[in-house]
């Protein structure tokens, strides 16, 4: 049976910063309700995650990023054919994109938990400042996980560009 949320990290664990987002997800596995919510991870977003989306109430994707000017950013996905969108790694909203294609309907609400990253050399651990994004991100996904209602949600996204 599918759960209706799902929380998808990805990264490299073997590139420094990169590590982020499977890194949250290991936090959360012992804290998290598992007969509500999914936890998924993988070195990238591929054609084949968009099945991932289907049934869900609410998705998570998380991920580091050097675009982030905070410790992280917190955005609500619509589906779009990006230049990912032919590549082997893809962009979240281009799996959207992929769902919304084969599926013929609205994916369901998805958003983007980007952690700042700074260093993704391989072979690198995480560095500091990544250790206290990962901190503060964490601390926000748990006040996600606290209140999953599509408006709270939505007004977090809205907040981390007020």
């Amino acid at each position: 049976m599918t759960k209706p949320i799902l929380i998808f990290g990805y990264g490299n664990l073997s590139r420094g910063d990169d590590a982020l987002g499977p890194l949250l997800l290991d936090y959360l596995a012992d804290k998290i309700d598992s007969n509500k919510i999914e936890i998924q991870t993988d070195f990238q977003l591929q054609i084949e995650h968009a099945l991932d989306l289907e049934n869900r109430q609410l998705v998570l994707f998380v991920d580091a990023s050097v675009n982030c000017k905070t410790a992280f950013n917190f955005t609500r996905l619509q589906a779009d054919k990006d230049k990912s969108y032919t590549t082997h790694a893809m962009s979240p909203t281009a799996v959207l994109q992929v769902y919304q294609d084969i599926k013929k309907q609205t994916p369901p609400p998805c958003f983007l938990l980007s952690i700042q990253g700074i260093s993704f050399e391989l072979g690198e651990d995480l560095c500091l400042q990544a250790k206290n994004n990962l901190r503060h991100a964490i601390q926000f996904t748990e006040q996600l996980l606290q209140n999953k209602e599509i408006k709270f949600w939505e007004q977090q996204a809205d907040n981390c560009f007020a």
